[in-house]
């Protein structure tokens, strides 16, 4: 074990670049590191800890557990920076990954690992008592996993981008999240950027196989059984789904808890989810971020925020937090805080036409389109995982004869959406069709740009349909036009659907529904 080391001149040095770089309040505290301190669990394994310990009395305990390795930037952005300002910091890589031993079972190995970190943390000298946990995406997750028993000394919680049902997130649109999941599972323990490259060219090669087990095999080969046990069990009432959901930990939890999330994140329903269901201190940032985002360019909004509410929940500093929610709109490009969400809205309904037309009236006639799985719909932008995701111009997606688009007049006035739009489609089509819906904004030069969507696996093929679009909080400006984008398949984001299918949409009573702000 490697003895605890002051931090040198070096660190402290490019401690004070990123307090200025990333607006952090001023720190200066001395603290020492210890590396690759083994904690065991209760079936033998180690799993590797680095400690950063503040000289003197420490205001509290965070926790972090991640899968992605103990360095940068882990230990500079919060490892480094939150010692400096007095928070004993713990940085843990979960069952098999970063040194730890035991053989990793993702997701669903961290709610008794957590609750065996908690266990040592315990019988640590210097622990103080109160404690924390922070973290993004995976590193979220493992909070969640733990707060389905909350230990006694927990004080308060900072989740960024953390979804605490899985399952949902792989499966729950009947479908398969196939980019997401089988890029993550190839590049979860790739070390070094050779490695990564290497992992992402496999990605990329196996997306182009026509079914998930192909993809599986030319990406995974053997080594990585869980992905094939996702694609194994598509039913989400299925037992072995059950530790990949943490929503015992939404009734369950009742210290302060801090949500941020991002407009562009794959999990922001999850955390407006949370925000809804927990019983407790909460507040709510979102960003106009996607996930991989708030890994490096949310920091200089987040880390404060997360700084200030462990400073008001643990050090017990006033509150430095202006109003519990804190929401970007998109298209305003604006801040703004609030006292809960989502705001008082009224309902803008808007209306199909077989012309193509979106408007106060819906009109007769029909609009057909087909999906051929040899030539599947492709996904561009939206809220996914990869460096591809957010905010990108569909213009070449909607010139596809397998997608229809219905377009409003050019705004007089602005029109903000501020919630869940849904669409309600009269549509019939083939055996178990999937269903792409996306909200667009026209820009003055034809370019379309997305804002929310949904995708769905119908249980119903002769039935009207309701389908919720994602939240989102967005400003159409002046001169822009709405535009209601539908489609079979949005691949390779989702597994595409193996049965070719006709759709029809019979226009007259199919509508969206905006709830829009008073301006």
């Amino acid at each position: 074990m490697a003895q605890p080391r002051p931090a040198g001149v070096l660190a402290r040095a490019i401690g004070a670049v990123h307090r200025v770089a990333f607006g952090l309040p001023k720190g200066g505290r001395r603290y020492t590191v210890e590396r690759a301190v083994p904690v065991l669990t209760r079936d033998g394994a180690q799993l590797l800890t680095d400690l950063y310990l503040p000289v003197g009395e420490a205001h509290g305990t965070v926790l972090i557990r991640s899968p992605y390795g103990r360095g940068l930037p882990e230990s500079l952005f919060h490892g480094r920076a939150f010692a400096e300002r007095g928070y004993q910091v713990v940085v843990q890589s979960v069952r098999g990954t970063g040194g730890s031993t035991g053989a990793f079972r993702p997701i669903a190995q961290e709610t008794a690992d957590s609750q065996d970190a908690v266990a040592w943390l315990r019988e640590q000298a210097w622990f103080t008592g109160r404690l924390a946990t922070l973290g993004g995406s995976y590193l979220g997750w493992t909070q969640w996993a733990l707060l389905q028993d909350p230990p006694p000394e927990l004080r308060a919680a900072v989740v960024l981008v953390g979804p605490h049902d899985f399952a949902r997130a792989i499966r729950g649109t009947g479908s398969v999240a196939l980019a997401d999941f089988l890029g993550w599972s190839t590049t979860v323990q790739a070390r070094g950027p050779r490695a990564m490259l290497a992992a992402r060219r496999r990605v990329d090669a196996a997306l182009r196989e026509p079914t998930p087990e192909a993809a599986a095999v030319k990406a995974l080969g053997p080594d990585h059984p869980w992905f094939t046990d996702w694609l194994a069990h598509p039913d989400l009432e299925d037992p072995f789904w059950t530790d990949y959901d943490a929503s015992a930990a939404l009734t369950a939890t009742r210290i302060p808890v801090l949500l941020i999330g991002g407009w562009h994140d794959v999990f922001v329903d999850q955390t407006l989810e949370q925000y809804r269901r927990l019983d407790a201190d909460v507040a709510l940032t979102i960003g106009p971020w996607t996930h991989l985002d708030t890994a490096f360019k949310s920091s200089r909004v987040t880390d404060p925020e997360a700084l200030a509410w462990f400073d008001e929940h643990l050090a017990g500093a006033p509150s430095r937090r202006p109003a519990p929610v804190r929401i970007h709109v998109t298209g305003a490009g604006q801040w703004r805080s609030m006292p809960s969400w989502p705001p008082k809205t009224e309902q803008r309904v808007l209306g199909l036409t077989s012309t193509g037309g979106l408007g106060a009236e819906s009109g007769p006639g029909t609009v057909e389109f087909t999906y051929d799985p040899a030539d599947p719909t492709p996904s561009v932008g939206g809220r996914h995982m990869s460096a591809k995701a957010g905010r990108q111009d569909n213009s070449a997606l909607e010139a596809r004869d397998d997608v229809v688009t219905f377009t409003s007049a050019p705004l007089d006035t602005p029109l903000e959406v501020l919630g869940a739009p849904s669409v309600h489609l009269r549509i019939t089509a083939g055996t178990t069709p999937d269903v792409f819906v996306r909200l667009c904004e026209v820009d003055e030069r034809g370019r379309s740009w997305n804002v929310t969507e949904v995708f769905t696996r119908l249980t119903t093929t002769d039935a009207p349909v309701t389908l919720s679009l994602g939240t989102c909080a967005h400003r159409f400006a002046p001169g822009r036009r709405l535009r209601l984008q539908i489609s079979g398949g949005a691949h390779p984001r989702f597994a595409r659907n193996p049965e070719p299918c006709q759709y029809t949409i019979s226009c007259e009573g199919s509508h969206l529904t905006l709830p829009v702000a008073a301006l």
